[in-house]
């Protein structure tokens, strides 16, 4: 094999198991809660600067409060970005575009239409992640008290309704399609235009330099709709599900600046964690083949 090889250069060999992204991406999540956590918390709540959240964070709650709601991250995962990864590669080999230097419009389209189905699948892990990360930046009295996950799940359906699990639905969609076009059809097209010179070969430094980029114009593409996510997942009441309404309210008193509200946050975020994405996968898929090659079955 090339040593300019990338992962999907062989398109007839037996497909790698669905969940190996939702595996990566949550063994990356969790490395970067902390983070993810400064993130929402800038968005949705009165936190200004990150420094300054993190801190207030580990004042009020302790070290293990950077790790508040980490299992609304693993719902999360396990749900939106296993969906995502999965349509991905079936989105690509749908339109052909799964030999490197495929053209950047079919890559694009490819993450679009993954970003489309995992945004409706993900949307309820997508509000629990969210409210459990946001509960204790709130004043006591207005915090919703999830015990994990499952309860959070489970009581939004007793208490809201079972449509309260297509709160924000529209600009989490909008935010999937945005980020799996900008961030994984990206890395794609950086990856192969690396790997097109003679100065890369398929390694960690090609990798990082290629999530890097993509990180980059992820973060600056998906920050409008992820600002508006976060704010209306995290509201409730009569009113509060209506995208229109919190966009007007926020232009009214913040400006239209605010859509960037928590970029550098989420750029320092999305970095480590494309790029944990990427390599664990690489290796998830070398542990495949090695199992594959010794008669391992189920995978």
């Amino acid at each position: 094999m090339s040593s300019k090889s990338t992962l999907d250069d062989n398109p007839k060999k037996k497909p790698y198991p669905f969940w190996l992204g939702g595996v990566a991406a949550t063994i990356a999540a969790s490395i970067t809660h902390p983070l993810d956590l400064t993130k929402v918390r800038l968005q949705a709540s009165g936190d200004k600067r990150m420094l300054a959240s993190i801190q207030k964070t580990l004042r009020t709650a302790g070290v293990r409060g950077l790790f508040d709601g980490i299992s609304g991250t693993w719902m999360r995962q396990m749900s939106y970005s296993m969906c995502r990864f999965w349509a991905y590669e079936e989105s690509k080999n749908m339109l052909d575009a799964t030999a490197p230097g495929a053209p950047p419009w079919k890559l694009g389209l490819a993450g679009s239409m993954a970003g489309g189905i995992a945004g409706l699948v993900g949307n309820p892990g997508e509000i629990v992640m969210v409210r459990l990360q946001g509960d204790f930046a709130k004043q006591p009295e207005k915090r919703f008290n999830y015990k994990h996950c499952f309860d959070a799940l489970f009581r939004m359906v007793r208490e809201e309704g079972p449509s309260s699990l297509a709160r924000g639905v529209g600009p989490n969609v909008f935010r999937a399609v945005l980020m799996n076009a900008s961030q994984l059809a990206s890395y794609d097209f950086f990856k192969a235009s690396l790997l097109a010179t003679p100065y890369f070969e398929d390694n960690i430094y090609c990798h990082f330099t290629a999530s890097f980029a993509a990180g980059t114009v992820a973060t600056t593409v998906c920050s409008p709709a992820d600002v508006l996510k976060s704010r209306i997942m995290n509201a409730s009441g009569p009113g509060s599900s209506s995208t229109l309404l919190t966009l007007r309210t926020a232009l009214a008193t913040e400006g239209p600046l605010f859509v960037f509200k928590g970029w550098v946050p989420a750029w320092v975020r999305l970095q480590p964690t494309t790029i944990l994405i990427f390599l664990t996968l690489e290796q998830l898929r070398r542990g495949v083949e090695w199992g594959r090659g010794r008669g391992v079955e189920w995978i």
